[in-house]
């Protein structure tokens, strides 16, 4: 399941440091954290994940690439390995320590390659990182994979070799990691190179034959698969492209933190949204003057009756909650389960987006936002047309505009649904902490 590679990791020498050449994932970066990043350091690898809407800045991303390559700002391991790597949030205590491997799993069907997706992709975003990685013939960032070690596969001796999460927690507490910063959010990352054959070995076996679920990244592991199938139709065969770069996590040993995503929908004055939502909800007007903090406590109590929701964009926050479970049971596709129907993010979709509010799901119209200040402010008209159209493909600021703002998934409802061969509404979760993008890099060009 997890193979080692030759990583890409920049050259301390020549960049201001690593915390400042490193970034978020690209999809969480707004037109303010962008520029912040490329003011940073002149090569902050933001430049690569996100090079611009131009017809040819893919062919720049990639000559970008090249050039670090060439003058040593970015520098190639001899030998293969696997990487672990840790983030330790601020404050103390185990619940705030993520630590996982880096490596490269072998793509394929669920079945085959025992990675389960759990949300829906939008095409174009499928498309965008695809190009992005034919051009640049690389794996900018790892997806964000979780598994549960404390199962065991059968094909596993447990008693023959210690598991993949013992290699890993030995070697973070015994050894110097070759990677020790802490970016600008407080959050400590170290990173440490497993070149040790037995080692590598050792944690092969153990992940062998275990399902991983997809936390982060479903578009960059479609797009894998896209490219994958492109390089096998033009007479390729088997190669790189038939593995990706992915960072591993045992939730048993270090439990996911599940965050919510938000919708932004500029096109929907909240007065009509409110109005229209109460066909088929209980609609609440909270006090005036009520900050978020505290209506994000009100959500959170709605939420364990059942899916809840609350509207931002008017002169007050408005709670929806008890959905009609007439109207409900008639806006669910036919086929799907009923914890799939009952997950808040099918409800969003398919009750108040498409039946209530007559709003088709896609990336112009319905836009998303992982902070949930963020999306109050984007229809407070805080927000400019650059942060807009990061999120949101070139939409039109939202000032006027309705913000939803959601509770997270519960980890228990969302792998239990992928279990069962579905996928809930693209964008509906949000695992963290993400892994930071800079400090692992691979290639997989012809001379790789």
């Amino acid at each position: 399941m997890l193979a080692p590679f030759r990583g890409i990791r920049y050259a301390r020498d020549r960049v201001s440091g690593i915390a400042n050449v490193t970034s978020p994932p690209y999809d969480v970066i707004n037109g303010g954290i962008l520029d912040h990043l490329k003011a940073a350091d002149p090569h902050n690898v933001v430049r690569l994940i996100l090079p611009g809407q131009a017809a040819d800045a893919n062919k720049t991303a990639a000559t970008l690439l090249r050039e670090w390559l060439s003058a040593g700002v970015l520098i190639r391991d001899r030998m293969a390995a696997l990487y672990i790597y840790e983030q330790r949030l601020p404050g103390s205590g185990p619940s705030l320590l993520q630590r996982g491997i880096i490596g490269l799993v072998r793509l394929g069907s669920p079945e085959s390659a025992g990675i389960l997706p759990h949300e829906n992709v939008m095409p174009g975003l499928v498309a965008g990182r695809r190009e992005l990685m034919a051009a640049t013939q690389a794996n900018l960032e790892p997806i964000f994979l979780i598994y549960d070690g404390g199962q065991f596969p059968d094909a596993t001796d447990t008693e023959a070799m210690p598991t993949a999460t013992e290699v890993m927690d030995r070697v973070a507490d015994e050894r110097t990691p070759q990677v020790a910063i802490t970016t600008e959010d407080g959050i400590t990352h170290r990173l440490w190179r497993l070149g040790d054959p037995g080692e590598q070995a050792a944690i092969a076996a153990d992940l062998s034959g275990r399902r991983a679920l997809i936390a982060d990244g479903h578009h960059r592991y479609a797009a894998y698969l896209q490219l994958q199938a492109e390089m096998r139709a033009a007479g390729l065969g088997t190669g790189p492209w038939d593995y990706g770069l992915a960072f591993l996590v045992d939730s048993a040993a270090y439990p996911p933190r599940l965050g919510a995503i938000h919708r932004v929908l500029p096109g929907l004055p909240p007065e009509r949204a409110a109005e229209l939502a109460k066909a088929a909800f209980t609609v609440q007007d909270l006090p005036a003057g009520l900050c978020l903090d505290d209506a994000l406590v009100r959500l959170a109590e709605a939420g364990r009756a059942g899916p809840a929701f609350l509207l931002a964009g008017g002169p007050v926050f408005r709670l929806l909650s008890h959905p009609d479970p007439v109207q409900l049971a008639a806006s669910m596709p036919a086929g799907t389960s009923a914890p799939w129907q009952s997950l808040a993010a099918s409800v969003m979709q398919q009750l108040l987006l498409g039946r209530l509010w007559g709003v088709t799901d896609s990336e112009r119209d319905v836009l998303i936002d992982h902070d949930a200040a963020d999306a109050v402010r984007a229809v407070a008209g805080d927000a400019t047309a650059t942060d807009i159209a990061e999120r949101g493909a070139g939409a039109a600021p939202a000032a006027g505009g309705t913000a939803v703002i959601c509770n997270p998934a519960s980890f228990e409802a969302v792998i239990g649904i992928a279990a069962q061969g579905e996928r809930v509404p693209r964008k509906s979760t949000s695992f963290g902490p993400k892994p930071r993008t800079g400090l692992i890099l691979r290639t997989f060009g012809p001379s790789d």
